[in-house]
């Protein structure tokens, strides 16, 4: 049995046709079957290295060097409060234990309800705009212990949904590429020449 749906599996052959190798195709793979699950099982790595002709060990040696793949199930939010220096500065430390008392977890813990995961984050790349936090990796700017609240209480309620999709989902919008706009890209064992991208018209 396949792990991925059957309109998965159509968007997965798409996503390998983009490569020149199906190997190149294993981290946005990677993405769909979380997107699809909400986390990578073993399953999942299976059926993306039987897809591209790899090992588990080889997919599963891929996904974890990035922090965005969950190897457990995670809640339908996954909250990163940021930690480096300068949202510590701002009060990191204060918000992230306000956070662990108003969803009862500490950091690393899923709500009994399954609804949120806490976690540490590193850097977010925002520090003017601390203390920051990301739910599914969309920013929450200027973070404070009321504004928390409101957050947890609105994504609890649903209020949230059209801003911030379950856990997983990369992006809303699919890459599309017409055939006609491909950069037509082959195997390097193929290229006998300069890639076509270089020509310049009227060059001799």
């Amino acid at each position: 049995m396949r792990f991925f749906t059957s309109e998965n599996q159509r968007l997965a052959t798409e996503i390998i046709g983009r490569y020149p190798k199906a190997r190149s195709a294993t981290i946005p793979l990677l993405h769909l079957a979380q997107e699809q699950h909400g986390w990578i099982s073993d399953d999942a790595m299976i059926e993306v290295g039987r897809l591209v002709d790899a090992t588990p060990a080889e997919v599963k040696g891929t996904a974890t060097f990035y922090e965005m793949f969950k190897f457990a199930p995670v809640g339908k939010y996954l909250i990163n409060i940021c930690g480096t220096m300068s949202c510590q500065l701002l009060g990191a430390d204060h918000l992230m234990h306000h956070a662990e008392t108003k969803l009862g977890v500490v950091a690393g813990g899923t709500t009994e309800d399954g609804l949120f995961t806490l976690e540490h984050a590193e850097c977010q790349a925002a520090c003017t705009e601390a203390p920051t936090l990301q739910v599914n990796y969309r920013h929450q700017y200027r973070v404070t212990t009321e504004s928390f609240d409101q957050l947890v209480d609105d994504l609890a309620a649903g209020n949230l949904d059209g801003e911030i999709p379950p856990h997983g989902t990369l992006g809303r919008v699919r890459q599309a590429i017409p055939a006609d706009k491909s950069v037509g890209a082959v195997p390097p064992t193929e290229v006998d020449g300069p890639p076509v991208w270089l020509a310049v018209e009227g060059a001799s």
